[in-house]
């Protein structure tokens, strides 16, 4: 089996690898796992009910990820997502969003017009009821199908490993009910723009959602939320001094 099937097989989410390495890398994301926190294949190897060879295989996809950093003759790390790598998703975020709106106005179909107005229809609802976790929910399926609308799996694969990368983020900021009502009137834009086929103005909307959407983080308490970490994680060091 060569590199490539390796990793294939790590990634893939029904296999054995594949189950591995997504309950590590959804535990260092959830924050299981804190930063600079060593973690050891035999623990995890037992904990999961496997072998080390599954484990140590996902350790090395989590290195490729940046997610783990593996100390030779010491140990494996986590590194986890900074505030730093949060900034640096949204800006590289944006641009993408961008590009995928574009393509989407070139590739998108009958159902997923039909299914992101559906999406608008429901997030205008459910703002008008105060329904907050229904509205998270459906932020996160507009993006789904602009990803799929754009027609090109890589594109759309690189999307939604951003956007896992940072929904624990999300949760860990507070929630705004203006940015939410916001955030659906700016999806209705860009599916507007997307409907009319104008592709420049349907990136340019995308591109400035995604900034929008990253200053209201900051606004909301992205910087604090971290702070709260190192800080709780200092107390529990000085506890178990």
């Amino acid at each position: 089996m060569n590199d490539r099937d390796v990793k294939s097989e790590v990634t893939d989410k029904y296999s054995l690898r594949g189950r591995v390495f997504h309950k590590l890398r959804d535990d260092i994301l959830n924050g299981k796992y804190k930063e600079n926190e060593e973690l050891r294949e035999a623990a995890i190897g037992e904990e999961m009910g496997v072998s080390r060879t599954p484990v140590r295989e996902a350790f090395r996809q989590l290195e490729l990820e940046g997610l783990l950093q593996i100390v030779p003759n010491k140990g494996a790390y986590v590194t986890g997502i900074t505030v730093k790598d949060v900034k640096d998703i949204y800006a590289i975020r944006s641009l993408l969003e961008g590009l995928c709106a574009r393509w989407a106005t070139e590739n998108i179909n009958r159902e997923q017009m039909e299914e992101m107005e559906e999406n608008i229809y429901l997030s205008e609802f459910h703002a008008g009821k105060g329904h907050a976790q229904q509205l998270a929910e459906l932020d996160n399926q507009f993006h789904d199908i602009l990803y799929a609308a754009s027609n090109s799996k890589m594109l759309e694969h690189v999307l939604r490993e951003f956007h896992e990368y940072v929904l624990r983020v999300r949760r860990k900021t507070l929630s705004d009910d203006a940015r939410g009502v916001q955030s659906n009137a700016e999806h209705r834009q860009i599916m507007e723009a997307i409907r009319e086929r104008d592709a420049d103005r349907a990136e340019q909307l995308a591109n400035a959602h995604i900034r929008k959407a990253y200053r209201n983080m900051v606004k909301s308490g992205l910087y604090e939320a971290y702070e709260e970490t190192e800080s709780a994680d200092g107390k529990q060091a000085e506890q178990e001094k």
